[in-house]
């Protein structure tokens, strides 16, 4: 396969960047987006030039790290697909490939594809938690959970924190991702407890690290590679409605949507 790659290149956080061009003659349909992104960078260190900076680690889909918006799109063409589990055999030979990274307030770019997602980490931080002394591990019948909660908590437990729903949001919302974190915890009756508290200062901390409001587009339910829905985040405004009206240690309501 003949590509050509346009791809967003920047120094630094307060260089400006442009789109610079390369021609990647021979890609192999069965490369990944990240191996054929590898070979690009080896044959521009060979030349001596800087490489493509991008970011991976796993290269299987779980750990969130990629992301490059791709064709306008992030994470590229694929539906529940991320950067790394993309494959050269969706492009077709000739192709013109754009690569961005996410545009975002709150994920400045450090340098070509990488951008600072650590906003994330600290809407975490703020309560993504239980604070309870575990001790050896409980028994694991210990407490119940209904089938139904347990299979919602986990369905919110696969957001990876990649940071799609925010750049394919027009606002740049972190609804989703902030959704997911206070539900997959909430729904659960050991994070019961702290649930008024966790989403007041989840939501607040989001706000504060300058991500936008949600106006329903769904873009962020389109990109997410893990197909998280929007329910969630019809599930975390209301949590952060009845946390605001009650002065309860623990939020109104149980673990469904």
């Amino acid at each position: 396969m003949k590509l050509i790659l346009h791809i967003w290149r920047q120094r630094g956080p307060n260089d400006a960047g442009k789109m610079v061009s390369y021609d990647v003659p021979d890609a192999s349909p069965e490369m990944s987006f990240l191996e054929m992104l590898d070979v690009l960078n080896e044959r521009l260190i060979e030349k001596g030039e800087e490489p493509v900076a991008f970011d991976h680690d796993c290269r299987e889909g779980i750990c969130g790290m990629c992301g490059i918006v791709i064709n306008g799109i992030p994470h590229g063409p694929r539906p529940a697909t991320t950067t790394c589990q993309l494959h050269m055999r969706t492009f077709n030979d000739g192709d013109q490939i754009f690569l961005e990274p996410w545009r975002a307030k709150a994920f400045p770019v450090v340098r070509d594809l990488v951008v600072d997602r650590s906003a994330f980490d600290r809407v975490i931080s703020a309560g993504g938690f239980v604070s309870v002394n575990t001790g050896s591990a409980p028994e694991a019948n210990s407490v119940p959970v209904a089938k139904k909660d347990a299979d919602l908590a986990m369905d919110a437990a696969q957001c990876i924190g990649c940071g799609a729903c925010v750049a394919a949001c027009p606002n740049a919302s972190a609804m989703l991702f902030t959704s997911a974190k206070v539900s997959h915890l909430g729904i659960l009756p050991q994070g019961r407890p702290e649930a008024a508290t966790r989403v007041q200062k989840m939501v607040s901390q989001m706000d504060a690290e300058g991500f936008g409001n949600c106006t329903n587009t769904r873009e962020c339910e389109a990109a997410c590679p893990k197909s998280i829905g929007v329910e969630f985040i019809a599930r975390m405004n209301r949590e952060y409605l009845c946390a605001a009206l009650t002065d309860r240690p623990e939020a109104e309501g149980g673990g469904g949507v």
